[in-house]
């Protein structure tokens, strides 16, 4: 991609200070002090009685001191301005790189994934110090802010599991201040068409091509992209639109798929007219010219935090189908009906088919994730007076001062912080609990991949659930899916299906947001905890009829397998799961104490 004029070289880097690049370092050894020391690589050993800690190298030469509280679930709160370096009686600067290397043998990591991860680590350290440059927007702000997408690109952490976990590798810097979500700069589409003879198109029972490119698209728009095609003698109407990220087709598309744009199979149309602003997901678009429009989730041939982003035509195909089998069933289930869950439709897919990338590589290949699209349902329109929208992940949000957007929100709801809890746990967990017990039906319900609809005080009304068709699974041959649909069935063995709420729910969301209660004094552990024991208590009571399940999927069991994601990554960072088996690829490394086991009736 050209890089913009106004962006000098010099310019491009100027995040990367000492200051800032010290920082950022800091801030990712605390995380992968915390995290690592959580998946059982790391051992902290205790230097005193008043919370300090310590581990070495694996040569053992080099040591890291820090202070930590530990939590429930094996949860390490570790003080980030108390972390220091040490060698031979001197103190050394940290480097998160050298941290990475001087343990790489405990972390497990290969001679040929450790460059790459270190890239990766290189590329979140450097997002942390572009972040560290923008002025500073407190908690309190952001919580009181009714603009969702202020909120959004507030986020500075992205997945609380991950440690590397902003890698994006192939965004040159100029891109990454272009396209990356916190950069907030707006972005336009490129569009092209697809020759139907080589794209698949489909759409939810309600919906038609024809409507939702009108619904998309201005007439005018529409106009210059008819000319376009007829001044190179082609009808507009032999082909599908298709929406493009820009780096996607500089980067990929105008070189991988030349044949095919020589041969007029695929033909560039220009930009849209609509602004854009990447979401946390970095590939899905949010439309800041008129938010009552779809997203756009697109291909895009990066590497982010154990795969390659992009978009299977094949999977595309199903995807409305099965957006419509779980809209059908939350609106038909009148327990998820009562909680207010909502999800957002993936109303409408496109995807093209490279016949010589389809001849030649195997199933799966990035090559043939290079080129689709998907429009998912915008929330907006699903918003009653004085409520607003914010993405989950913003409860896991700290500012720069340490301050809780969660706390911020609790504050000025005017609610104490346990009923605020449980009006969030209502909104959030009891779906899950329900979709799991009554159709095995599971979710990946991390921050990013929900939404909260708050009041005009900050207190949870509801949840949105989106990211639907690659997310969700059926563990169950009892429950009925549709012939389209049964692509989200899933084999798994029956030790195992509980572990899609301990994991996702528990180990990876709640885990995190209990440590910042905690540490800052907002809600202590044991009603957290007895918080959530207590919502899940009330929803098996509504259920009596479920009774053989909530004992055979024991939520109050004293403990549950340890499933590591980092461990993933470390091992693969291509790709970390089979997403045709994924439940084969984890990695399960001893358990976890139940926090909710001393509750049980």
């Amino acid at each position: 991609m050209t890089t913009p004029s106004a962006l000098t070289p010099r310019d491009a880097v100027a995040h990367l200070t000492p200051e800032h690049w010290e920082r950022a370092g800091r801030l990712l050894i605390r995380k992968a002090l915390a995290e690592f020391t959580h998946e059982r690589l790391l051992t902290p050993e205790p230097l005193d009685g008043d919370g300090c800690f310590t581990v070495r190298s694996d040569d053992g030469s080099t040591e890291y001191r820090f202070s930590a509280r530990k939590l429930s679930l094996d949860h390490w709160q570790v003080d980030a301005d108390s972390i220091t370096r040490h060698r031979d009686g001197a103190q050394l600067p940290l480097d998160a790189l050298a941290f990475i290397t001087e343990l790489k043998s405990s972390l497990k990591l290969g001679e040929e994934i450790l460059p790459v991860y270190l890239e990766e680590i290189s590329s979140t350290l450097a997002s942390t110090a572009y972040k560290l440059t923008r002025p500073p927007v407190s908690a309190g702000r952001l919580a009181r802010s009714g603009a969702f997408q202020e909120i959004e690109a507030g986020m500075t952490e992205g997945h609380p599991c991950f440690v590397a976990n902003n890698g994006r590798l192939g965004f040159d810097v100029a891109e990454y201040r272009a396209y990356a979500p916190e950069a907030g700069a707006p972005v336009r589409l490129i569009w092209v068409a697809a020759h139907r003879g080589h794209a698949t198109f489909t759409t939810s029972a309600d919906l038609r091509y024809d409507k939702l490119v009108l619904s998309e698209l201005s007439a005018a728009t529409l106009r210059r992209f008819s000319a376009t095609m007829s001044e190179a003698g082609l009808d507009l109407d032999d082909y599908y639109l298709i929406p493009v990220h820009p780096w996607q087709w500089w980067n990929k598309l105008s070189v991988t798929f030349a044949a095919e744009i020589a041969h007029r199979h695929l033909v560039c149309l220009g930009h849209g007219d609509d602004e854009h602003l990447a979401q946390q997901s970095i590939r899905t678009f949010f439309n800041a010219s008129d938010p009552r429009k779809h997203y756009v989730k697109t291909a895009l041939s990066v590497l982010n935090m154990g795969f390659v982003r992009g978009l299977s035509a094949a999977y595309m195909k199903a995807t409305p189908a099965i957006n419509d089998w779980l809209a059908e069933l939350v609106s038909g289930d009148e327990v998820l009906r009562d909680s207010g869950l909502a999800v957002l439709r993936e109303c409408a897919a496109v995807g093209y088919h490279p016949a010589p990338y389809e001849a030649a590589a195997p199933k799966g290949s990035p090559y043939l994730k290079m080129l689709a699209a998907l429009w998912r349902e915008s929330p907006v329109p699903l918003l009653g007076p004085g409520e607003r929208l914010a993405t989950m992940a913003s409860l896991l949000h700290v500012d720069s001062e340490g301050s809780s957007f969660a706390s911020a929100l609790i504050e000025q709801s005017g609610l104490d912080a346990a009923t605020w809890l449980r009006r969030y746990l209502d909104t959030y967990l009891t779906p899950l609990l329900h979709c799991f017990y009554e159709y095995e039906l599971v979710f990946m319900p991390h921050g990013e991949n929900v939404i909260l609809v708050l009041d005009e005080n900050g207190v949870p009304k509801r949840a949105i659930f989106k990211d639907i068709a690659e997310e969700i699974a059926v563990m169950s041959e009892d429950t009925p899916l549709p012939p389209e649909v049964e692509r989200i069935r899933a084999d798994v063995p029956e030790e195992m299906k509980v572990l899609s709420l301990f994991t996702d729910v528990f180990d990876c969301f709640l885990r995190f947001l209990n440590g910042i209660l905690a540490d800052r004094g907002t809600l202590d552990e044991d009603t957290f905890w007895s918080t959530v024991a207590e919502c899940v208590r009330d929803y098996q009571k509504s259920a009596p009829h479920r009774a053989d399940r909530f004992e055979r999927y024991d939520l109050f069991t004293e403990s549950f397998a340890l499933s590591c994601l980092n461990r993933l990554q470390l091992r693969n960072n291509q790709q970390m799961v089979d997403l045709q088996d994924p439940a084969g690829a984890l990695q399960l490394v001893g358990t976890l104490e139940n926090p909710l086991a001393r509750y049980a009736a």
